[in-house]
């Protein structure tokens, strides 16, 4: 539509041209939603947000713990590093577009590939253990059988909401639980929360529910389930490296 509005001869590289109106007007509606914040409506005509087809084109293409964090980032911060990171626009293009210098602009994106990373709280081999452990429990949640990777004393705990208990103790009550629940178990992605390995549920892109994990050995010896949205925005949560 912007394009429609100029003579195409006079733009000598249409694709930067494109690629810079394109990054201002996400930049002006990333900044609008700080005054009016929206929730998107139903599609109709469009897949379910349930749709497992939608779900996994999702997950695939961008996966759903970096969509979280990049939420949080600062709004030229987040164009900054898409740009960059995704795209490799260099920075002299980069700075005009979010009004700053190209050193001022890298430094937007260094930021952001900071938080996007996080800081683990545990060692780098520690780390890959506890990543397998919660990746071999959110693959037996999905499947429906938890029971093996439980800690025979796993200990669930949760906000108080109806319907749940604020906590729960041992293997065969938890694994029930889950068996309940675990149908967000295809929505759910392992990531790094509060510096730990964790697991964040994600359906259509919105954060909904986010575990804290502890292992133990290679089990899972409890875990604090957080669903009140004041709090998970309060969450530090980034995106795991690709193993």
């Amino acid at each position: 539509m912007r394009l429609s509005g100029v003579d195409a001869g006079t733009v000598d590289n249409l694709g930067g041209w494109l690629r810079t109106v394109l990054s201002r007007v996400c930049l002006d509606m990333l900044r609008a939603r700080e005054s009016r914040r929206e929730e998107p409506a139903p599609d109709e005509h469009g897949p379910s947000p349930d749709d497992p087809e939608r779900e996994a084109v999702l997950a695939d293409s961008v996966g759903r713990a970096l969509l979280v964090v990049l939420d949080r980032l600062g709004h030229a911060e987040r164009v900054a590093f898409v740009l960059h990171d995704m795209f490799a626009v260099p920075f002299d293009e980069i700075a005009p577009i979010v009004g700053r210098t190209p050193v001022a602009a890298k430094k937007l994106a260094s930021r952001a590939r900071s938080r996007v990373r996080g800081a683990p709280a545990v060692p780098g081999d520690e780390l890959a253990r506890q990543r397998r452990v919660v990746d071999a429990f959110l693959a037996a949640s999905r499947a429906g059988d938890v029971a093996a990777v439980l800690s025979p004393h796993v200990v669930r705990r949760a906000e108080a909401v109806p319907g749940r208990a604020a906590e729960i103790r041992g293997a065969e009550q938890v694994a029930r639980e889950i068996a309940v629940f675990g149908r967000n178990a295809r929505y759910a992605e392992v990531a790094l929360v509060t510096g730990a390995v964790g697991i964040v549920v994600v359906p259509a892109g919105r954060l909904t529910v986010a575990l804290a994990v502890t292992v133990d050995g290679d089990r899972i010896a409890g875990y604090d389930l957080v669903t009140d949205p004041d709090r998970l925005r309060e969450l530090d949560v980034a995106v795991l490296s690709p193993r």
